[in-house]
């Protein structure tokens, strides 16, 4: 069986997030950039399967600009088997990766398709969900175990009060949720092979996909300062000012 596992290059997550002066974007000029953290468990989950013997080949995908590369041979480094770039300089809003991916699909005809559940740059939590649709394929969610056997996975997600357990059938979309695995650490020998494995280049136009955006950004702003707290000498001035002056009661 083949896997389509989707990564997506971000400001690290070890990094402060800082807001261009123009207030148009966040900086990412000259600030380390890694593997989306969801998605590097979606790579790892396909290399689990595989040495389970569930899967055959293991093919990355990412959509952006050429600095992608690194980005999938990482992914390639963990234990994907190729990968696939869809250059593009333009900012791709989760409808237009969904119709990239879709594109891909169509072309690859994976049996299982993972992706993270979201990106921690956008969090928006919705490229899975697009993609599954538009290929009309089942999906499930912020999967936190999976199990893949006789064409089908029962794949375990958390919900408000516990647990609960789906059964699809492949092809099917999953999206990989925090508890799903802890990813392996990439050796330099495996970093070595990745170099060696066959990377491919796409243009959205390649794949007959218009990306322009559907939605524009008018202002980026950082949160306001939190104010230092106070101290109050009892009970009945602190309702006081959470009713006076927070309104909050």
């Amino acid at each position: 069986m083949k896997v389509l596992v989707a990564v997506k290059r971000v400001v690290d997550y070890n990094v402060k997030v800082r807001v261009k002066s123009d207030n148009t974007a966040v900086e990412t000029a000259n600030v380390k950039m890694s593997m989306n953290p969801f998605d590097e468990i979606a790579i790892e989950e396909a290399v689990r399967l595989k040495e389970k013997g569930v899967v055959t080949e293991i093919i990355a995908v990412s959509c952006g600009v050429t600095q992608c590369q690194e980005t999938l041979r990482t992914a390639m480094a963990i234990g994907a088997d190729r990968g696939i770039l869809v250059e593009c300089i333009d900012e791709l809003q989760p409808l237009a990766v969904a119709k990239l991916l879709k594109a891909l699909v169509d072309k690859e005809q994976p049996g299982l398709i993972i992706l993270g559940k979201q990106a921690i740059d956008d969090d928006c939590n919705q490229t899975g969900q697009m993609l599954a649709a538009l290929a009309d394929l089942p999906q499930v969610t912020c999967a936190s175990k999976v199990e893949v056997a006789d064409g089908k996975a029962s794949v375990t997600r958390e919900v408000d009060g516990g647990a609960e357990t789906l059964s699809v059938t492949l092809p099917a979309v999953i999206t990989a949720d925090l508890r799903l695995n802890e990813p392996r650490y990439v050796t330099l020998p495996n970093i070595m092979k990745a170099k060696k494995k066959p990377l491919e280049i796409l243009k959205p136009a390649d794949l007959g996909v218009d990306v322009a955006p559907r939605i524009k950004t008018l202002k980026v702003s950082e949160p306001p300062k939190r104010s230092a707290g106070i101290k109050v000498p009892d009970v009945a001035t602190l309702v006081a000012k959470l009713k006076n002056e927070a309104k909050v009661i």
